[in-house]
């Protein structure tokens, strides 16, 4: 074993969901079975080394990032961070609904909202602050790790209060399908891509549970093994109308 485990709490759509189909078909991976998936054709047909361009997604499994992967502080154990997540679904809140398109974002392709929602951030900041407790202290390797000296200030000061720059005001929910592309070659791939999201006739995207992914150790790649619905609030038959 090279390091000890991680974990991370990320948004999955459901382990029958198409959407949870669609992205491991692209990325040769299922993180619910742990099973390798076969390429789809138009992806190969369009890169022929899609095996290489998915290869830093592949790892982590189709997901959207709400907690940034951790090791546990000593202090803490897996059965209770698996607690912590029934704990934190359990509770009332506005589930968030995106509508998701697929675009370039920092160099990669993802699917991503297609404009800000409100109560995704306030999720994303939920987990961040809640599930904190079982991280480790950020080490001196680790902060170096992520480049500091590239980062803004704001993000700087996140990476050092949260152990990751790019929360709160600094968090852009993306579930990745591609490693960093050239822009000469994300034309086509993006195009490729948005061809096969548009057949799933997905308009909207409710974020409604949390899943528990976990890398056994540094080599190894992210499975899940836990997920839990969130407790959402009961509109009225007025407030619906």
């Amino acid at each position: 074993m090279t390091g000890p485990p991680r974990y991370a709490i990320y948004f999955a759509a459901g382990a029958d969901n198409a959407l949870t189909r669609f992205g491991a078909e692209l990325l040769g991976y299922e993180a619910y079975s742990g099973d390798e998936v076969p390429f789809p054709g138009a992806a190969l047909r369009t890169a022929p080394d899609w095996r290489d361009i998915t290869a830093d997604p592949r790892k982590y499994g189709f997901h959207g990032t709400l907690k940034a992967p951790m090791a546990l502080a000593s202090d803490k154990t897996e059965a209770e961070l698996v607690a912590a997540c029934a704990a934190f679904a359990g509770k009332i809140r506005r589930i968030p609904v995106i509508r998701p398109v697929v675009d370039a974002i920092s160099g990669f392709i993802a699917m991503i909202p297609a404009e800000p929602v409100d109560a995704l951030q306030k999720l994303a900041a939920d987990c961040v602050r809640d599930f904190d407790c079982f991280r480790p202290p950020l080490t001196a390797e680790d902060r170096a790790r992520r480049r500091p000296e590239k980062l803004t200030e704001r993000q700087r000061q996140y990476l050092d209060r949260w152990g990751y720059p790019y929360v709160m005001e600094e968090f852009r929910f993306h579930m990745t399908l591609t490693g960093r592309l050239d822009a000469e070659r994300r034309g086509p791939i993006l195009e490729m891509l948005r061809a096969r999201f548009a057949a799933l006739r997905l308009e909207t995207l409710p974020i409604d549970r949390i899943t528990l992914f976990k890398q056994d150790d540094a080599k190894a790649r992210f499975r899940i093994i836990g997920e839990w619905t969130l407790a959402r609030v009961e509109l009225s038959a007025s407030s619906r109308d």
